[in-house]
């Protein structure tokens, strides 16, 4: 049971992961991004989610260094995920780009490391690289991000291991019955970035109503319909009692009703990049 901030799925290679953790896309080094993450931990967050196209991977590892220190934790009590990018796909140019990551972070080791697009013809040498670093236990789990299913089929066709996790754009908006449907059977954990369509789902009278009954905010319901699908999900907020209100999802439930009228919102409609269109 998802029961608390701390709540943890089990991946299929037995790592475990929580449910819920803090994004950090578009949030520049500095002050700001340092005292968000220091804020999450701080409130109970123990998921950081991070990529090497951010460009802020030595401030997310200098806040979790004082976030440990300052909360009495020990690196394992976190899971730091981060990105190989497209311009580093490749064998040896992810391995680089693993070692790179990991001296931003001033980290010894990532919870989760993902490939960040499905760049044609790219991936597949990028997936033997993550395989690699997964066997000699440098990383605790790998995965990729932005893929559709037929991405999936093509990498596992010739792949040691699937991936363990899928992080893609996940909202009202953009269900992705298919995809979550073919995740699950396979054993993939989805993840949601973009979880509230950046913002743009505040105003929904559907979503505001659902959140006036249960006496929430519309990004927690959002958040709560995630986990309730079985979905990780990591918000972005650089605003403490943001953080704190995406992480207070766990005192009420959605119903059945209720989640079947969320998912009716589906467009196919999304914020980011075509997964199967996009030229970076």
């Amino acid at each position: 049971m998802i029961q608390h901030l701390q709540s943890k799925t089990t991946l299929y290679n037995g790592v475990e992961m929580p449910w819920v953790g803090l994004g950090v896309f578009k949030v520049e080094e500095g002050e700001e991004l340092k005292e968000a993450v220091k804020a999450a931990i701080r409130f109970g967050y123990r998921s950081i989610d991070t990529a090497a196209i951010y460009g802020n991977e030595s401030g997310v590892g200098e806040a979790i260094r004082e976030a440990l220190a300052e909360n009495g934790l020990s690196r394992e009590d976190l899971f730091v995920t981060s990105k190989v990018w497209n311009a580093d796909l490749g064998y040896e140019s992810t391995l680089a780009a693993y070692e790179a990551s990991l001296a931003k972070l001033g980290l010894d080791y990532l919870d989760l490391y993902l490939i960040h697009w499905p760049v044609a013809g790219k991936y597949k040498e990028a997936w033997r690289a993550l395989e690699k670093l997964y066997k000699e236990s440098r990383v605790r789990a790998i995965g990729v991000s932005n893929f559709q299913v037929h991405h999936l089929e093509d990498l596992m066709a010739g792949a040691e291991w699937k991936p363990m996790v899928n992080q893609v754009e996940f909202h009202p908006k953009l269900t992705q019955k298919k995809l979550l449907h073919y995740t699950k059977e396979q054993g993939i954990q989805l993840e949601a970035w973009s979880p509230l369509m950046q913002g743009e789902l505040i105003h929904d009278p559907v979503v505001q109503e659902i959140a006036s009954r249960h006496g929430k905010s519309v990004a927690q319901v959002i958040l709560r319909w995630d986990l309730q699908h079985g979905v990780v999900t990591i918000p972005k907020s650089t605003k403490e009692h943001r953080i704190a209100e995406n992480g207070s999802l766990f005192d009420f439930e959605l119903s059945d009703q209720e989640m079947e009228r969320i998912d009716a919102l589906n467009e196919d409609r999304r914020v980011g990049p075509d997964p199967d269109n996009f030229d970076f």
